[in-house]
């Protein structure tokens, strides 16, 4: 069984279509159409449902796309941890992080690529199930993701910060420069919120249900760039993680004010896969994560706050 044909398999069942998946692998669709069928032969299974195109993997094919992911996953760690006896990590560190977290992302890389300056880190911005299912397949090294609120399976973890919620608006704004503002006065004002299918926007809605508190967004959006768009136009508020202060400190047009009453806090992790041995990769960004005082986050939130007042 050669791990070219499973590379070819997995990609087939990633990309759901055959010259899609013949171009991700850089060889013509006969190319791999022949190693998936080769791989069939030698397995005396059929793996793929075949119409005119791709249709699905048969349920042997589900079976042999676990086991080609951890060999796949396993050969790759044992070359990053030869290239790391031989002078350091290399390759390319795959991390998958929600937007509520972006703020950090710097933060959290910097003592990672100083220490490890041959490998290349590919941020992608995703959703927390995403970023679950794409560990699971072995299609990320790590996540930057809400650990408590919709726990993760078969992850290692490591916690990073405790977020807290300030709500955001226009140095106009008739709550501006208020000490603080309790979450049913949020609630009543105009607000541009992320859409549901991002778990910070989940655990807003969580935090107002718990207070019998309907909220009602004039506008929602998948990114926090967009809300930060209409949060200068003047017409809208927002409730954003206390990490925003540090993206938002440079915008004097805009205050933040801390939402109380409850203060709410939710922890934002590091995940890896739960497998050993731990990839050099993953296992290398632990390490750096753990050095990290993220207690600086509330450093400059609390600096934008006095601003405001």
């Amino acid at each position: 069984m050669q791990l070219r044909h499973l590379r070819y398999f997995s990609t087939l069942a990633r990309e759901r279509h055959f010259a899609r998946a013949a171009a991700a692998c850089h060889v013509s669709q006969p190319t791999l159409s022949g190693a998936i069928a080769s791989l069939e032969r030698e397995l005396g299974a059929r793996l793929v449902v075949r119409g005119q195109r791709f249709v699905d993997l048969t349920p042997e094919g589900r079976l042999v796309l676990d086991g080609a992911l951890h060999l796949l996953r396993d050969e790759e760690s044992l070359r990053h941890g030869l290239a790391n006896l031989r002078g350091g990590l290399t390759g390319a560190l795959r991390l998958g992080v929600i937007p509520a977290a972006m703020p950090v992302v710097g933060t959290l890389l910097e003592p990672f690529c100083v220490a490890h300056p041959a490998v290349m880190v590919e941020v992608r911005s995703m959703t927390s199930k995403t970023i679950e299912q794409d560990l699971a397949a072995f299609e990320l090294d790590a996540g930057l993701t809400y650990l408590d609120n919709e726990p993760l399976q078969g992850v290692r973890r490591v916690p990073l910060y405790l977020e807290h919620y300030l709500f955001a608006c226009p140095v106009g704004h008739p709550l501006a420069h208020r000490p603080h503002v309790r979450w049913r006065e949020a609630a009543g004002e105009r607000l541009c919120l992320l859409s549901d299918d991002m778990q910070n926007r989940r655990i807003l809605d969580g935090v107002f249900a718990a207070q019998q508190i309907a909220i009602n967004p004039d506008v929602v959006s998948n990114s926090f760039l967009g809300i930060l768009s209409l949060l200068r136009s003047g017409g809208w508020s927002t409730i954003v993680p206390h990490s925003f202060a540090a993206l938002f400190g440079n915008q004097p047009d805009i205050a933040l004010i801390p939402v109380i009453e409850p203060l709410h806090l939710q922890s934002i992790s590091l995940v890896t896969t739960d497998r050993e041995p731990a990839p050099p990769l993953a296992r290398a960004l632990e390490a750096s994560a753990r050095t990290i005082d993220f207690s600086a986050l509330d450093r400059v939130s609390d600096r934008k706050l006095l601003s405001n007042g």
